[in-house]
């Protein structure tokens, strides 16, 4: 089976043919129901703040274990879980040096994705901020009770 262009061609008339958001959406995601729930479980991993924020300390630079646990402010045990997660799927990989191992980003494309998300989330603050059907995070959840 032969995957569809991702890429936008020249109509006839020469201009570019820009599929509608709905025709992207469906070229883009995969046909399977398997493929799709591989797809929300990619968004899924990225569902927690502390794993947002490692991801963009990590986007510039490679850091130490402890470094990222300077950075978040959680204990060595929890940042070391979210690496893990990130590094179990894809989004981050380990360097080892001696003792310590440098995290960095996978792949460059983690970065226009983070950039996207948080341009959308700007864009949608007040709907995400009054949405009732999506948990807020356990921290927010803590603040708000404070």
């Amino acid at each position: 089976m032969t995957e569809p262009a991702l890429l936008p061609g020249p109509a006839a008339d020469g201009q570019p043919d820009t599929p509608s958001p709905q025709a992207a959406a469906g070229a883009l995601l995969p046909a399977a129901p398997d493929g799709v729930e591989l797809v929300a479980r990619f968004f899924r991993a990225l569902g927690d703040p502390a794993r947002l924020r490692l991801l963009e300390f990590l986007l510039p630079v490679e850091h130490t274990v402890s470094e990222c646990v300077q950075h978040i402010g959680l204990s060595q045990g929890r940042v070391s879980a979210h690496l893990a997660c990130l590094a179990d799927c894809g989004y981050v990989q380990a360097r080892r040096a001696g003792r310590f191992a440098y995290y960095t980003v996978a792949d460059p494309r983690v970065a226009d994705l983070v950039v996207l998300a948080r341009s959308l989330a700007a864009d949608n603050a007040a709907a995400l901020a009054d949405c009732v059907r999506i948990a807020p995070a356990p921290a927010a959840e803590r603040a708000a009770r404070s």
